[in-house]
């Protein structure tokens, strides 16, 4: 009988996966069966990834932080997780991961189980689950609630059917989940210090190894600063850098402190650019009068900033008329270099340089 080994939530910890594995004997006809969520939180995502590729007979479900990634709703873990897949094979890796989330299945069923990464609807098929539902998104969560009418119990605690239900997602302790054989949840906090938790099947027999350490708090130290420098922060609006800037402002970690300041003296010397553009372009105006005389409509027409160069011509040229034109640190470069300063060393930034920073992990 073909045997199955069902895995919780991995969340990048590879070697406790490898370990896992052992334990189990997974042999090379067994199918090895993720939850869901590979990714996210933990030191090694990409070997997580790889394994489940490129091992024959394995199957992951889509989690809610895989369908994050394939949706581009990026948080701090997943950007970490991006940064992890750049470092070790750039851009086109972490797009080429992507891409294969993308057609992860929502549920797996055979003859002796049922396998969901978050949740579903007790006494509906599988195939009439709603996706949100299964991957216990933010949304999922709530129209499971409204399914499911209100009740103190979870949704597990209402399952009654006869075949057994596995799920992940909600870290249920360090120890897995399991009432009356119909219900088994092994989401065991691997990623927070807990441990690894599998369930094979027919014989429904668990299987844990414990966590080396706290990888998610070691993982969101290690990689604040890559993630930091990948950041947009140039295309951000101000209102945005400033808020952002703000969060940041308690760093105590050295690296991502002194990197904070760096963007923080970027964002202040940027935005010093209106100012300087306000008191520039009336020169810049004079000048082109006293070179072009009748001409100058012409001169202004072919200038890259030719719509304040006609607003301050007609006496009606101010600070207001700069501001709408810079919404962004990137828009205000832009608009400095058009009216002629000289913005070379505000251009990259200074903490672009060592973006590659990241790759040496």
């Amino acid at each position: 009988m073909k045997r199955y080994l069902i895995v919780g939530d991995v969340h990048g910890c590879f070697e406790e996966l490898r370990e896992l594995c052992d334990v189990a004997a997974l042999g090379e006809s067994d199918v090895l069966i993720s939850v869901g969520d590979l990714v996210d939180r933990g030191p090694e995502p990409v070997k997580t990834v790889r394994f489940f590729r490129e091992r024959a007979g394995s199957v992951v479900l889509m989690g809610n932080h895989e369908r994050k990634h394939v949706r581009g709703v990026l948080s701090y873990s997943q950007e970490i997780t991006r940064e992890q897949f750049r470092a070790q094979g750039g851009d086109a890796a972490y797009r080429e991961a992507v891409q294969w989330m993308s057609a992860l299945p929502y549920f797996f069923e055979n003859e002796h189980v049922r396998v969901v990464h978050a949740a579903m609807v007790p006494g509906t098929p599988l195939s009439g689950q709603r996706e949100d539902v299964l991957a216990g998104t933010t949304s999922g969560s709530k129209a499971l609630a409204e399914l499911m009418g209100p009740s103190e119990r979870h949704w597990h605690e209402r399952y009654e059917d006869p075949k057994p239900v596995v799920f992940g997602h909600h870290v249920v302790g360090p120890e897995a989940l399991v009432r009356e054989g119909k219900v088994y949840g092994l989401d065991t906090g691997a990623c927070h210090g807990m441990r690894l938790t599998a369930l094979s099947v027919p014989e429904f027999r668990i299987y844990s190894v414990p966590s080396r350490t706290d990888h998610w708090r070691e993982v969101k130290r290690s990689w604040a600063a890559p993630v930091l420098r990948a950041r947009p922060f140039a295309s951000h609006d101000w209102a945005t850098l400033a808020e952002e800037l703000t969060k940041l402002a308690s760093t105590t970690a050295t690296e991502t402190a002194q990197l904070v300041a760096s963007i923080a003296g970027w964002t202040a010397a940027v935005k010093a650019l209106m100012p300087a553009i306000v008191a520039h372009v009336p020169a810049l105006v004079e000048r082109l009068r006293g070179e072009h005389g009748a001409g100058v409509a012409a001169a202004f027409a072919a200038h890259p900033a030719k719509p304040l160069l006609f607003v301050c011509a007609k006496g009606r040229f101010g600070r207001d008329d700069v501001e709408v034109r810079c919404p962004t640190p990137e828009a205000t470069l832009e608009l400095a270099r058009k009216v002629g300063l000289d913005v070379r060393h505000l251009h990259p930034p200074p903490w672009a340089a060592v973006q590659g920073a990241s790759g040496s992990r």
